[in-house]
């Protein structure tokens, strides 16, 4: 097996703006646009034939046809029963520090005293159902049914169904099931992929399948072509991409433990992003020697090899911290790792990313599983403009006005005159029969 070799971005001596970061920093991504043709006609036969074409679809696609689309309770409750204790206690665990952090973000309703009798206010109301899916295929993810469950649940959300594919058995995968047994869900769906999702958002009245208001959580790119096609009848999380990480590091740094957080990561997928900025050339090399004298003992090495030695993958080194700082924000990392000297300084001053780890003991592989952060963050560079799952993700703000007959005359000039400004004049008679009719 010839030697691993990771790409290398070599900025010294320029000054790159931020148009030219965006051509030249590693980046993969999927084409979503181009699998929308083969998706649109399993979103559109699902809306019309509903748990009948999903299966037809499931059979297909994965050779697995369940005996029912919902999960009997009874194997539900066997999950738990025939998992490790040792799973268990970590499953149990997981959640708890998740939910630990995700209950203190609920906002407070309030209201405002605008003007004397004129109050404006918000509440914050729970999205009435969701739809929470968590992939399988290439790896088996408990761990995403408690990212997704736990904040729906703390915001209130009242009815929740989990969608997850069926595996050879025709159900899905006991461990999946397990966590959401932990968790109290009582409504999983055995179907995976595009059909999935399209059964979530329109559901099917003949097989009980209520349709869902809002769809989260990660999968392929079939998944997130389903997401697109559905978001103007269901709200979505986002398009998630496949997974990244990059490390911002000095020669203060362990290369050997930056070395394997960028092998974990790669070891998702085969089109997930490593990227090490660094303004140690030194440093650089070492981490490479320590990626290649270690990814391959690990158990899914073919896949590590081949996300490393991918475009979106590489070493990106630059002249000083400041730069490395601006490449960090330009590359807008899903997962960022900060292992300089003043780390927590370091990290102060990173304003876009999904998340920030800061030094040696804040590895991604702790937030992707028990640090009570939420592991379905923004991915491709979105985390320049969008926020990670969170508890905030399942509640709506909605402005609650309620002005006095006296505050709506103090205004009433005010809106009068914007509304015939805009040629809205009937704006302000709506006003003026109020006022004038008392």
């Amino acid at each position: 097996m010839t030697s691993l070799q990771l790409a290398r971005i070599d900025l010294r001596g320029t000054t790159p703006t931020t148009a030219s970061l965006r051509h030249s920093l590693p980046r993969g991504g999927t084409d979503v646009e181009s699998v929308l043709p083969t998706v649109a006609p399993v979103v559109e036969d699902i809306r019309a034939g509903g748990a009948a074409a999903a299966l037809r679809y499931g059979e297909k696609f994965d050779g697995v046809v369940p005996p029912a689309v919902k999960v009997p309770q009874s194997l539900l409750d066997a999950a738990t029963e025939e998992l490790d204790d040792e799973v268990i206690s970590a499953l149990n665990e997981a959640i708890k520090r998740v939910r630990a952090f995700h209950s203190t973000q609920v906002p407070a309703d309030h209201e405002e005293e605008i003007a004397p009798g004129g109050i404006v206010g918000e509440r914050y109301i729970p999205i009435r159902r969701v739809g929470l899916y968590v992939p399988g295929g290439k790896a088996v993810y408990p761990s995403s049914v408690i990212m997704n469950v736990v904040p729906a649940q703390e915001a209130g959300v009242e009815s929740l169904v989990v969608a997850s594919p069926p595996q050879e058995n025709g159900w899905p995968h006991p461990t999946v099931l397990a966590a959401c047994k932990l968790l109290g869900v009582t409504e999983v769906w055995a179907v995976g992929g595009a059909q999935a999702v399209a059964l979530m958002a329109y559901g099917d009245d003949s097989e009980q399948l209520e349709p869902v208001d809002m769809i989260t959580g990660p999968g392929n790119i079939f998944v997130t072509a389903a997401k697109r096609l559905v978001r103007s009848v269901v709200g979505i999380d986002s398009e998630a991409g496949p997974t990244e990480i990059a490390v911002l590091a000095d020669d203060s740094a362990d290369a050997v433990e930056v070395a394997y957080d960028l092998i974990s990561q790669a070891e998702h997928d085969p089109m997930a992003a490593s990227v090490l900025i660094t303004d140690s050339p030194a440093f650089a090399d070492e981490v490479e020697k320590e990626v290649a004298a270690r990814y391959s003992v690990t158990l899914n090495a073919d896949r590590v090899r081949e996300a490393l030695e991918g475009e979106q993958s590489g070493i990106v080194v630059v002249d000083d911290l400041e730069m490395a700082i601006q490449v960090a924000d330009a590359y807008a990392a899903e997962h960022l790792e900060i292992h300089t000297r003043e780390a927590e300084a370091v990290a102060s001053r990173i304003t876009n990313a999904g998340a920030i780890f800061i030094g040696r003991y804040s590895p991604v592989p702790l937030g992707d599983y028990a640090a009570g952060s939420n592991h379905v963050l923004p991915t491709s560079g979105t985390a320049r403009h969008a926020s990670g799952l969170s508890t905030h993700t399942f509640l709506k703000a909605v402005h609650v006005v309620n002005y006095s007959q006296q505050a709506l005359a103090d205004v009433s000039q005010t809106v009068i005159t914007l509304a015939n400004a805009e040629r809205l004049p009937a704006h302000g008679e709506a006003i003026k029969a109020r006022l004038e009719r008392n």
